[in-house]
């Protein structure tokens, strides 16, 4: 019993033992991992990084570069400056960087440090904010020696913004791309595809591309030709924004300008509410100055929507002032309204805007008064002779009376002729109310119209291409001239830069080849 004891003891303890140096043994390597590890070591034993891959000491490296862009995060009206997030595709041939996957498993690629091999120096040329180069991700190798590399990049590249149509403006903004330090005859860069990869392109709320365009060009200079690479993002802003917050609330300004005249003549608040709009209008041009770029060259369209605002409102106060003092106009301070005022502002105007004549209104009145005027003074004559023939004991006290009512009636006369002299210029203020009623709201709505709707009717033109996938680029390209007739001058442009880039790719082409064959 005691023997079968220690003997289970012991296999106790073996087993322990056993599992404890499993599992502090090294792991088993794969014989990929392996031959991965001897291939890096391999390639890189004497591999320098800082030398070009070439064969010949004249050996030119061929780069292909392409851009896809993934997000247009923002583009800063006010420092000219637009801010993107770009995969920089690049490709070329290392021949120091080949083997044969026969002996190496069948490994045909390899994913290695990008800092760790020749990359060649390609920046961004307009950069802004001295970030020019792009983030150190790994390189892929395959076994002919073509390298891929696809880092991202956030870049803040210069724009000249145009807010002449603001904020119904389109923008060209441009990225140029090259070698920092070498001249075309060691690295040449050829364009991979003449539009910018969309596919993983994330929508901006405020702008949205049109069009995303590559062409190559030559730098000359006494030192050699310098290739580059030119992207043109065409670029248009979504209005909706500032139309709610910014046009519509102008609009309505300038109604409440064209209300003013609306008011009674002799209403005080007249003048504040014509203030109150010049004052709202003098905030909102600051908003505005906030937000686009001081220049003297171009005047925004809302600026000048706002100015021709602004030149409306203090117009309508210079006449709102006219118009109160015509109101409070009499004969005590003012001199006889002038025949032609009368004639005008009386009969003519009153009847072309539909209004009552005020003429009208009071001759029956004052034609009564006059003739009850001239029938007093008669009766009293005739009452006069009565008296002096029938009363002789009573003439005195009855003279007395008729000269009482003499002087009375006269005195109602006066008075109803002093006002009538003031409702006179009355009805002139309210016709001058009434004629800058119409004028003015004519005028607001013509310049309205003619400012914004040839500039909406422009922006709403512009065809925006779809870059949904990849199986619909050949629609797209086969597009592409309709698309780009609407961009005018950038157009153009971009066209001849590409044609004569093409032609100097060819001539480069031909003279490397007939180096070689020499």
């Amino acid at each position: 019993m005691l023997r079968t004891q220690i003997s289970f003891s012991c296999l106790v303890v073996l087993a322990c033992c056993g599992f404890i140096c499993s599992t502090l043994a090294p792991p088993k390597i794969s014989p990929y991992a392996k031959t991965e590890g001897r291939l890096l070591n391999d390639l890189f034993h004497k591999y320098q990084k800082w030398v070009r891959p070439v064969e010949t000491l004249n050996g030119t490296v061929r780069v292909k570069f392409g851009l896809a862009i993934s997000q247009l995060v923002d583009v800063d009206e006010k420092n000219q400056l637009m801010t993107t997030n770009v995969w920089m595709k690049q490709e070329w041939v290392d021949a120091k960087l080949r083997w044969d996957p026969k002996h190496y498993l069948g490994i045909t690629y390899i994913r290695v440090p990008s800092d760790s091999i020749w990359i060649p120096d390609i920046v961004l040329y307009d950069n802004a904010d001295g970030q020019f180069e792009a983030t150190a991700t790994k390189a892929v190798v395959k076994h002919d020696g073509t390298i891929s590399w696809t880092p991202p990049a956030n870049y803040k590249s210069a724009c000249t913004i145009d807010v002449t149509f603001f904020p119904f403006d389109l923008q060209n903004c441009s990225m140029k791309f090259g070698s920092w330090t070498y001249d075309g005859s060691q690295v040449d860069i050829v364009l991979e595809d003449y539009h910018v990869d969309k596919r993983d392109y994330f929508d901006n709320g405020e702008w949205e591309i049109v069009t995303a365009t590559g062409s190559r060009g030559l730098r000359m200079d006494t030192t050699g030709s310098y290739p580059f690479i030119t992207y043109s993002f065409i670029i248009r802003r979504l209005p909706l924004f500032y139309t709610l917050f910014l046009i519509i609330p102008c609009i309505g300004l300038s109604v409440l300008t064209v209300l003013v005249f609306y008011l009674p003549s002799n209403c005080g608040e007249k003048i504040s509410l014509c203030t109150s709009v010049l004052v709202s209008l003098t905030v909102f041009l600051l908003v505005i100055e906030e937000i686009i770029p001081s220049s003297s060259k171009v005047i925004p369209l809302i600026g000048e929507y706002l100015v021709f605002t602004m030149i409306f409102v203090t117009l309508s106060i210079i006449i709102t002032v006219f118009a109160i003092n015509i109101h409070h106009r009499s004969s005590s301070t003012h001199h006889d309204m002038a025949p032609w005022v009368r004639r005008v502002f009386l009969h003519s105007l009153p009847k072309l805007l539909c209004m009552r004549s005020h003429v009208d209104r009071y001759a029956t009145t004052g034609g009564s008064h006059r003739a009850g005027g001239t029938a007093a003074l008669n009766c009293g004559k005739g009452l006069k002779q009565d008296s002096s023939l029938l009363l002789n004991s009573a003439a005195h006290n009855l003279q007395a009376a008729l000269d009482s009512i003499r002087y009375i009636t006269l005195h109602v006369v006066k008075e109803n002729e002093v006002r009538e002299v003031v409702q006179d210029w009355k009805f002139v203020a309210q016709v001058l109310d009434r004629v800058f009623l119409w004028v003015f709201l004519s005028v607001s709505v013509l310049g309205s119209a003619l400012l914004f709707i040839p500039v909406i009717y422009k922006w709403a033109k512009i065809i925006v291409p779809s870059y949904g996938d990849s199986s619909r680029a050949g629609k797209t390209e086969s597009e592409g001239g309709q698309k780009h007739r609407l961009l005018g001058h950038y157009t153009h442009h971009r066209k001849s830069l590409r044609t004569a880039a093409e032609s100097e790719h060819t001539l480069k082409t031909n003279r490397l080849q007939h180096q070689d064959s020499v």
